[in-house]
């Protein structure tokens, strides 16, 4: 199993700017509390070790639990799936409006996250000798990133499947015509839906023998999320509402059926999104140490967030696997 790291910097600015975070969080929160107006089931148990969840806290009254075996976090409840697929989909659109910071960002988030996403998938296929494969993308309409990927021209086909529908109702995606798609993508998606293990399973029904499955996620055992927990601006239902530690989600894929060929945590933002909590509320409860990296020079906080990288500690996850049997 390799782990993979980066040296593409780029400023978070360009992709999260955090002064223009407002408006698209205050959406989503307000969202999130309408859907869950109606009736809602409170989880009890993790979906990854299946112990009892604890109370951890709240983001703006939205409460949180915590697996005590893994330390990943869960929104405590949730609607029935089709009120939670309907939010979903409202929230992605929000996120192609004008009320989401994402619209003008658009050519710097292509260069900064579309283009490395490709090139990850691109050299994890060539590295597994698989040529023009069929792809499962599974996301919230719209899938902004799916098009990107058709546009491209690598892939024999790209098939996008709305991830509540796969993980609820394990319809084989009319699209795919019978076949199974030799490669899945799972952008971000396990952190919002409902059911983590019933995505993964709909995926894996689709995906032939030896297929792979690519999940990028945001993870709670990572710098910025363990120094802010949920103070952390980035981290807000629907977007989030599961935080995977890394174990955590490497137990899930495995669990599921699946070898994992790469874990990484390739993230460069980590140390710079503390910095931005920090300012904006310099009362934010933290160490010595981490007042003292926050005011180091450029090279200094360069080094770390490698160090970060390089031993699994960044908050941005990238996980290839492959379907057993």
């Amino acid at each position: 199993m390799r782990s993979v790291q980066t040296q593409q910097r780029f400023e978070l600015s360009s992709v999260k700017p955090f002064e223009r975070l407002a408006q698209y969080r205050k959406i989503c929160l307000d969202e999130t509390r309408r859907a869950l107006s109606g009736p809602v089931t409170r989880r009890e148990k993790s979906p990854v070790s299946g112990a009892p969840l604890e109370p951890f806290g709240d983001v703006e009254g939205l409460e949180y639990l915590r697996c005590p075996e893994t330390n990943s976090l869960f929104l405590a409840q949730l609607p029935a799936w089709a009120e939670w697929a309907k939010l979903l989909e409202a929230v992605g659109r929000v996120r192609q409006s004008p009320q989401a910071f994402h619209l003008d960002l658009e050519q710097s988030r292509v260069e900064n996250v579309y283009l490395p996403k490709l090139e990850w998938i691109q050299e994890a296929l060539r590295l597994q000798g698989m040529a023009s494969p069929i792809l499962l993308e599974a996301a919230s309409p719209p899938s902004t990133f799916g098009r990107f990927l058709q546009q491209n021209g690598m892939f024999a086909d790209v098939v996008t499947v709305d991830e509540m529908k796969l993980a609820h109702l394990r319809e084989t995606p009319a699209a795919l015509k019978g076949r199974k798609a030799q490669a899945a993508l799972l952008l971000e998606s396990l952190d919002r839906i409902d059911d983590p293990q019933g995505l993964i399973g709909g995926v894996r029904a689709n995906l032939g023998g030896g297929g792979l499955l690519f999940v990028t996620s945001l993870v709670a055992s990572g710098f910025d999320m363990a120094v802010l927990g949920l103070r952390n601006r980035y981290f807000y239902p629907p977007d989030r509402a599961n935080c995977f530690t890394l174990r955590a989600l490497t137990a899930l894929l495995e669990h599921a059926g699946f070898e994992l060929i790469e874990v990484s945590t390739p993230g460069v933002l980590d140390v710079e999104i503390v910095e931005s909590h920090l300012k904006a509320d310099p009362a934010i409860p933290v160490t010595g140490f981490e007042k003292e990296l926050i005011a180091s020079d450029r090279e200094i906080r360069s080094a770390f967030q490698a160090f970060l990288q390089e031993k699994g500690l960044s908050s941005f996850a990238r996980l290839v696997a492959r379907k057993k049997g």
